[in-house]
């Protein structure tokens, strides 16, 4: 008897070892750092998502150093995270980005102002100091502009564009007139740092008729001519999407799960809670596939540049719903 309990323990511990070996390993490049932006990924590796698509997947955290086209670019990840405006800028440039899903379906991106700063219309930015971030993140911003017909390189009749960190003490500092902001995040800094609702202007992006798609999963467009992986991608993205849903669901819980894997300790557990549920708004009645209106509405937004627009012409090729579609 000792025998076959032995030997069928043997045999549990064989089969555990072969499922475990038979995880097929994906890296997943994030756009910035761990934080409730990308809950839907950590919960789906908490949750075991992942692991029952039979997948091993490495979440990577981003920085204001790291810009995931050249990740992938460089070989440091299988998919990445990225904004559209910089996603299809940097096809335009070499680096053949397809969008493979889209979990985010609204746009998070504000200008927010100081009252005292005298601006209660875009028209009145002319003169103006506003704080820009860049590494693919100002595309919106010079849509916008371009569109306004004010120039971005100073003076009266233009606005002095200063290159922001990712933090908005340019504007409780009064260095800059207003900032980039998103509605789940750096808004709420300005508001825990002092200033109140009613000393700020906020410019909603989608308001100004500048919105873009946020947040999409990209992948570099040969590999999608390999079978294997794109039956990857698609497990990857059914499991991603189960995990977004979850986290609309458990929107307290799984600000918790991304703090457990927030190795900075820079979060607080308010903040990520607040920031939840602002990301919840902003990925609520998307199932994961791109909406070629939304497309198309990106892409003339940054098509109407004037004589420098941020990408030449219309992309070909730049999304499939291939993936998507299997994953549903």
């Amino acid at each position: 008897m000792k025998k076959i309990f032995a030997a069928a323990a043997a045999l549990a511990i064989g089969l555990s070892t072969s499922l475990a070996l038979a995880q097929e390993k994906v890296t997943l490049q994030l756009k910035w750092v761990t934080q409730a932006q990308f809950a839907g990924y950590y919960v789906a590796k908490d949750k075991g998502f992942y692991k029952e698509a039979g997948l091993d997947v490495t979440i990577k955290p981003g920085g204001p150093d790291v810009a995931p086209p050249q990740v992938i670019a460089g070989g440091g990840a299988d998919v990445v995270i990225d904004w559209m405006p910089s996603a299809l800028a940097s096809r335009e440039k070499g680096v053949p980005l397809v969008n493979i899903a889209q979990p985010f379906k609204r746009s998070g991106m504000m200008l927010t102002c100081r009252k005292d700063s005298g601006i209660k219309s875009p028209a009145d930015f002319k003169g103006k100091t506003l704080g820009v971030w860049f590494f693919g993140n100002e595309y919106p911003f010079l849509s916008w502009m371009s569109k306004l017909g004010i120039p971005t390189n100073g003076g009266a009749d233009g606005v002095t564009v200063l290159k922001q960190g990712f933090n908005v003490d340019p504007i409780l500092q009064k260095q800059a007139d207003c900032v980039s902001t998103m509605t789940y995040n750096e808004y709420w800094q300005i508001i825990d740092a002092g200033l109140t609702p009613d000393d700020l202007v906020v410019f909603k992006y989608e308001d100004q008729g500048v919105s873009t798609m946020e947040d999409g999963l990209y992948v570099l467009e040969k590999n999608l001519k390999d079978a294997a992986f794109v039956d990857r991608m698609a497990r990857f993205v059914k499991a991603s999407m189960k995990g977004w849903a979850w986290a609309r669901d458990n929107s307290d819980a799984a600000a918790d799960i991304v703090l457990e894997n927030d190795a900075t300790g820079a979060q607080t557990i308010e903040h990520q809670r607040r920031m939840m549920k602002e990301i919840n708004k902003l990925t609520a009645g998307s199932n994961g596939k791109l909406d070629t209106a939304d497309f198309d509405r990106t892409v003339a937004t940054l098509l109407s540049g004037g004589s420098d627009p941020v990408i030449s012409k219309k992309p070909v090729g730049a999304w499939t719903h291939a993936i998507i579609d299997k994953a549903m």
